[in-house]
């Protein structure tokens, strides 16, 4: 399974690309907009620190406007795919822009049933967002595994990415159904890499290391 950044904020774009384990970054409007900059100059800069599909969200509402909005998007940058909400006017930008080769990522996504028709209209990815389906107290993980037993079945090409993250046990289970992608904010990829157990071995090791140099 392949790791996603899910921000807007360099700092932790680059904090995670350092670490090798990053393979793509995904944003939306509120994430652009947490960072208070021009938005085509923080994707470009995104896509020059990470090697991989950065995600930029599409606003327009009709679908000739997502259209037109997307493919400006795509120009930005080789790596950008265009994130598209789950509407009728979004599945209809994503089957023309699937026929003009621009790469979509269908965003919102809620039930295994928008996950279908999103592939079918030809998307690159799909999105559900697991968190904010566990909010409603539905099961978001029941979602993805629906999602992703229904893709395999008819082979679509489509990639699923775990959205809407809340902590490592969401990433453990997305991986354990098989989850192409989870998108992770950094606070998130961080708890990941922590654990009590190893920062008391490393301890442990320092304090022992210490009485043999003293020695």
């Amino acid at each position: 399974m392949k790791i996603f950044l899910d921000t807007a904020n360099m700092d932790e774009i680059r904090a995670g690309s350092r670490l090798g384990v990053i393979s793509g970054v995904t944003t939306n409007p509120s994430l652009i907009a947490r960072e208070g900059r021009d938005f085509i100059e923080v994707v470009r800069e995104i896509a020059s620190i990470v090697e991989g599909p950065v995600s930029a969200e599409a606003v327009r509402k009709d679908a000739a406007g997502i259209v037109d909005e997307a493919v400006e998007l795509a120009r930005i940058h080789p790596g950008v795919v265009v994130k598209i909400p789950v509407t009728g006017p979004g599945l209809e930008a994503v089957s023309e822009l699937t026929r003009r080769g621009v790469r979509t990522n269908v965003t919102l996504v809620f039930s295994a049933n928008q996950a279908l028709l999103a592939a079918l209209a030809g998307a690159t990815y799909v999105s559900p967002f697991i968190g904010r389906i566990d909010d409603t107290g539905a099961d978001g993980m029941r979602v993805l595994e629906e999602t992703l037993e229904i893709f395999e079945r008819y082979r679509f090409g489509t990639e699923v990415i775990a959205a809407s993250i809340r902590h490592p046990l969401h990433v453990t289970q997305a991986a354990l159904l098989g989850s192409h992608i989870a998108t992770v904010p950094f606070g998130v990829l961080m708890q990941m890499l922590g654990h009590p157990l190893t920062d008391n071995g490393i301890a442990k090791f320092d304090a022992d290391w210490a009485k043999v140099t003293k020695g």
